[in-house]
């Protein structure tokens, strides 16, 4: 039986023994949208999943950061930021693929590199002045990376050029960016100019709620293809991310969904498994957005 587009491209990818990067902009991404892939492919590629931002910064925070800690039940950003790394260091290991923490700071921390005129002394008051995304909802989450992000979109831009020198062979699988959150947007566009091989995942659980931007899908032509293989460990591969499963889940039933990859046409042509990029499914009871879960 003849595979379908999907496999048949990540067969040939993997029979090429070319790298392949993955880029996850949070500690868990990476897992909660390619855990069943990761878990396939990990066994026969060089398969180096990178993450970007897994770093916070010192106080003040802002009321979405801290309302993010609260939410968790934690006082100190670094510790979190600590066990959230062994969380991801432990579960990539289950599945045998490398590792890099490149060492950004998370949007819900960030700060521009040169702050606003006239804003230090009422920054110590109101932080918000002093950061990148002053809210969660209105900022960080509304789909758009902020002008005083120039300078990360280029460091990201510089972390890829770094993982996959040359720029000829290699893949990079990046985040399409569904759900809207600027570090997903970002990784993505500084992904779609690195002139490599690419292709995108659609984000888990956020896709589950919210569709694509079809601009981007229908400026890269691409195609969406669904991914079935290694479903079954997957729910356990997500509790591993402890501190964070507890609130994108809260209910403890993490649903089984097909992982979504969208592929140039070019790469997925002419097969059944060709579909438009997926719909939203409508009970979004277990994907809560408050406190700027990353």
């Amino acid at each position: 039986m003849a595979d379908d587009p999907l496999t048949s491209f990540v067969r040939t990818v993997v029979r090429s023994d070319v790298p392949v990067l993955v880029l996850s902009p949070h500690l868990d991404d990476a897992v909660l949208s390619c855990g069943g892939l990761l878990g396939w492919a990990g066994r026969r590629a060089p398969v180096t999943v990178a993450t970007l931002f897994t770093e916070t910064a010192p106080p003040p925070y802002t009321r979405s950061a801290r309302q993010y800690l609260k939410q968790l039940g934690v006082d100190d950003a670094e510790d979190l930021y600590a066990e959230r790394r062994a969380e991801d260091r432990r579960v990539l290991e289950r599945l045998d693929v490398r590792y890099c923490h490149v060492g950004l700071v998370d949007g819900l921390f960030r700060r521009p590199a040169r702050p606003r005129p006239g804003t230090e002394r009422l920054a110590r008051l109101l932080p918000e002045l002093a950061h990148v995304y002053p809210t969660y909802r209105l900022h960080l989450s509304r789909g758009r990376v902020s002008p005083l992000d120039t300078e990360m979109l280029r460091e990201v831009g510089e972390t890829i050029d770094a993982l996959l020198p040359g720029p000829s062979g290699g893949l990079v699988l990046a985040p399409l960016g569904v759900g809207g959150h600027a570090d997903h947007i970002l990784v993505r566009d500084a992904a779609a100019k690195c002139g490599r091989r690419i292709a995108y995942y659609s984000d888990f659980p956020y896709n589950q709620r919210s569709t694509p931007d079809t601009r981007f899908t229908g400026r890269h032509h691409l195609v969406a293809r669904c991914w079935e293989r290694g479903l079954d460990r997957k729910a356990e591969l997500i509790r591993g991310y402890g501190t964070q499963a507890r609130a994108l889940f809260p209910e403890g039933l993490i649903p089984r969904a097909p992982e979504v990859y969208l592929l140039p046409e070019a790469a997925g042509k002419g097969g059944p498994g060709a579909t438009r990029p997926t719909a939203p499914r409508r009970d979004a009871r277990s994907v809560p957005t408050a406190g700027g879960v990353s």
